[in-house]
């Protein structure tokens, strides 16, 4: 089973074949190709390590969807000071299913 760990939005994530990701928001509408160049270790049989990247190596995937995750609630309080402040924010995603991975 091929493994590797990719780099997108400034996160890193540990990747398969088949796995289904929610990863910062990407161009692109459901049913588009992404490739992913920044791969950071390639597992398997004789793995690879980068430094920082693995020459060559890539990582594809299809986009399931594009949404938008769960409402985050801030609310900011000083007491004494009748100081209040609430302010919601939800965080647009990508979906991605991992469809293979080229080493």
């Amino acid at each position: 089973m091929a493994n590797a760990v990719i780099r997108t939005g400034g996160k890193q994530y540990r990747v398969s074949p088949g796995d289904v990701l929610r990863i910062e928001k990407l161009d692109g509408s459901p049913g588009d190709r992404v490739t992913f160049e920044e791969v950071l270790f390639l597992g398997g049989d004789s793995p690879k390590f980068g430094a920082p990247l693995v020459s060559g190596a890539k990582v594809e995937g299809e986009i399931v969807a594009q949404g938008r995750g769960e409402k985050l609630v801030i609310f900011k309080f000083k007491r004494r000071k009748k100081h209040r402040r609430k302010n919601g924010h939800r965080q647009s995603f990508t979906a991605v299913k991992i469809t293979e991975v080229l080493g």
